[in-house]
């Protein structure tokens, strides 16, 4: 594998564990309410799903230059977006509804 087509594969595994990340930091904060109220997947189940997808996608990051290897972490990478596809483009718009973990900002209370 060439020098330039190295940089784009680990471009690309790079954007997709970002994605993975990101994925499970928001199935985070969402509260449990909402997944209950979709009747999908409960929350603990999507946070595990999207850890071990984001486990995966840690391992199909490059460990070092021009390795050999790295198929084979481009095939856990391809693995391990499906679940993070899935939760952006049909979880997450159903759960925007429902906020984010609720906290108090600011002072509370009266005089």
């Amino acid at each position: 594998m060439g020098i330039l087509q190295w940089f784009v594969m680990a471009a690309l595994a790079l954007v997709v564990f970002v994605v993975q990340v990101v994925a499970l930091v928001d199935a985070a904060r969402r509260p449990d309410s909402g997944y209950r109220a979709e009747g999908r997947v409960p929350k603990a189940g999507w946070l595990a799903i999207l850890g071990v997808a984001a486990a995966l996608g840690f391992l199909g990051l490059p460990q070092g230059w021009l390795q050999g290897g790295f198929m084979f972490g481009s095939f856990l990478n391809i693995i391990a977006v499906a679940p993070a596809i899935i939760y952006w483009v049909n979880l997450r718009p159903r759960l925007q509804s429902y906020g984010t973990r609720k906290k108090p900002r600011g002072p509370q209370g009266g005089w």
